[in-house]
């Protein structure tokens, strides 16, 4: 699987390590208990198909990128620099 770095274009996917959903980025507001961090906590999702994940390209640039793909097929609908927030 080819994977297109932001800022290097496209790379192998063996230069990226994958850390898992990209809900970390859709945290609550606040620091106060609520439905909506019990939810964020407890509820997670783990869809086959398509969805967002949070990779770092650890052999090359550094950078910490979301990675929107089709879990069953492989196939790359977008990917933007974390700090840049949904693709």
């Amino acid at each position: 699987m080819r994977i297109p770095c932001p800022l290097c274009g496209d790379r192998d996917q063996r230069e990226f390590t994958v850390r898992g959903h990209a809900v970390g980025l859709d945290r609550p507001e606040g620091e106060t208990w609520s439905a909506a961090w019990n939810a964020f906590i407890h509820l997670r999702e783990n869809p086959a198909g398509r969805t967002r994940e949070l990779w770092h390209h650890s052999g090359g640039c550094g950078a910490w990128i979301v990675v929107e793909r089709d879990t069953i097929t492989h196939e790359i609908y977008a990917t933007t620099l974390a700090s840049e927030g949904q693709p």
